[in-house]
This record gives C-alpha cells, structure tokens and sequence, in this order.
C-alpha cells in the first residue's frame, strides 16, 4: 500500500490573476498558505488483476480507464499504464468550500500514480501536470494556483508569468510572526457550497467583455505583491487591511461571488473586532477567514459564530508527499 497526502490552500491576495486569459497578457501573481488539512489517497493491488477499483464519494468498478465517470480520475488513468489497482480517496475537509479541493486531489492522485510506478518527477512537474489535467484536458476555468499550493504547500508568493512558466517565493518572516499569522486568521464555515467554475467562467466572461474587470485584477496584484512586502518586514497585522481591500474588489468581478447571507456574515466579523475578511475560492460559500488582531476580538467574533464550524488555521509546510509506502 501507498499513501500519497496534499494540503488544502488558503489565498490571501491575487486570486484571480492565475487564469491564463489574464497573465497572459499581464502576467499574475498570489500569495497564498496551506494548512493542516489534507486529502488523502491509498492504492494497493486489486483482488482482480485486471480491474480497476475506486473509492470516493461513491464506488467505481471498471476494466480500463475508459469506464471511469469521475473526470479528474478518468484523465489521470489516461496518462498511466496502471490496471489491477484499488485506490481511495478520504479528506479532511468536504468538497466545494474554497480551499482548493479538486487540484489538491489531482496533485495527491498524480504524486500516488508516479509513485506507483516508481518514477521519479519533480514537484514542479505534478503541479504544472495537474495544471493540464484540470484546464486543457477538462476545460475547467480555473487559474494555475490551487494545484501549485498543494504540490509546494507553505506560505509562498507566486508569479504566474505570461510564458506560462510559474516562479515560486517562500515568505521568510521571524519565527514569532508566523506564530501570530496562525493565532490571528479564523476561519468560518458558512454551510453554503458553491459551484466554482461556473463562478469563474461568470469573472472570465466579464474580464474579456469589460476593461474596468481586468483593471481590478491589475489591483488585485499589485495588493498581493504589497503583502509580501509587508509580510517580509514583519508587518502581519496589514494582512487585515488587504483582506478588506481585496474583498471588496473581488465582490464587482461577477454577480454570484457574494450574496446577502455572506454579506451579513461578513459585517458580523468585522464589527466584532476583525480588520479585515474574505470569502476562500471562488466564492458563493465555503470558509469565511478573518484577521483578528486581539485577544479580545478573537473571544467576540467566536462567541458571534458559534453556531458555525470554526476550522483551525494552522500552517503546513510539507506540500505533497508519500506518506506510508510498504
């Protein structure tokens, strides 16, 4: 048995920018952490040699890869000579809630696969590969970031150049500013789902149509590489102001990023001590973060949440990676 591990993402600034209808032309850029929450995969042979045997929220058992209904499943088996395998699929966060889900699985099944067959590829070359999976293969209109968060994971600046070729920064801050990224950003879940590519096709039918869409990434970026600035320096707490600005800027990029609940949620954050939020992913849903610089703060906003899942915010730094191999 093979265990293969990636973690979910949490974007800061810059979202957005990753699609290639936008960098492009002007190139992009992100700021983003994983935390300590995971997707997981294990395969080990089928009974049937000659089968293939998959486990996720449902079961599939077919003879070759042309049987497999789940897309991302489907389009890997494509590339991989691989039969007479059983693989399942487990995470500790559920679907559709912003943190990068599907490119987390498709980075986690592509590190499992290459493992598999003892084949040894760079982590740039899953996260680039999973790139191609989800947006040439499926069509999917998504940008490059999630699947190269989850491939490097930590707290890292990307660029996504208009070649296509992505930089990859780590964010170097004293050890007590991490700490207190960690113990200052909450994170809420709405209990709204939302469907992140018709979201995102809805933000990229509006960059190509309107020009004012595409000067608000150009914004969106130019916040993004002042975080990193400030973060750099050790200024965390600015996190919270270019929260608040980015998600004001991201409401006006298509209709269905926000709605009324997400709004009044939103101000409850904000008036019970939060300097600034955003709605993860694409929006419609999914996990509400705040910066919340002080101690009291913290104790308001979790009494005024209480009936909403707080997820834990901690920092990972491992990326993708085998985690049990017999």
């Amino acid at each position: 048995m093979i265990i293969s591990r990636a973690p979910f993402r949490v974007s800061f600034a810059g979202g957005g920018t990753d699609i290639p209808s936008f960098y492009e032309k002007h190139g992009g850029c992100v700021l983003s952490t994983t935390i300590k929450k995971y997707v997981y995969l294990t395969i080990h042979p089928a009974f049937n040699r000659d089968d293939i045997s998959l486990k996720y929220s449902k079961t599939e058992n077919v003879h070759n890869y042309q049987e497999i209904e789940h897309k991302i499943f489907h389009e890997a088996f494509r590339r991989f000579n691989i039969s007479g395998v059983e693989i399942a699929s487990m995470a500790d966060v559920t679907a559709g809630t912003g943190l990068g889900s599907s490119s987390t699985f498709t980075v986690a099944l592509l590190k499992l696969l290459y493992t598999y067959e003892n084949r040894y590829v760079s982590t740039y070359h899953i996260a680039k590969e999973a790139c191609e999976i989800e947006i040439e293969d499926l069509g999917n209109p998504i940008g490059k970031q999630d699947q190269f968060a989850a491939a490097f994971g930590g707290l890292r600046f990307y660029e996504f150049m208009p070649n296509g070729f992505v930089k990859i920064e780590p964010i170097v801050m004293k050890k007590e500013s991490y700490k207190k990224l960690e113990e200052n950003c909450l994170m809420f879940y709405t209990g709204l789902k939302h469907d992140a590519s018709k979201i995102l096709k809805e933000q990229k039918d509006n960059v190509e149509r309107d020009s004012k869409k595409e000067e608000m990434l150009l914004k969106m970026c130019d916040l993004a590489r002042e975080l990193k600035t400030h973060f750099e320096q050790n200024d965390v707490d600015f996190l919270g102001e270019c929260l608040s600005k980015g998600w004001q800027l991201k409401k006006q990029m298509a209709s269905s990023i926000s709605q009324n609940a997400i709004d009044e949620l939103y101000e409850l954050g904000i008036n019970n001590g939060a300097t600034g939020g955003k709605l993860l992913g694409a929006g419609g849903g999914g996990f509400l973060l705040f910066y919340v610089p002080t101690k009291e703060g913290k104790e308001k906003i979790r009494k005024a949440f209480k009936d909403y899942k707080e997820l834990p915010f901690e920092l990972d730094n491992s990326g993708v990676s085998i985690i049990f191999n017999d």
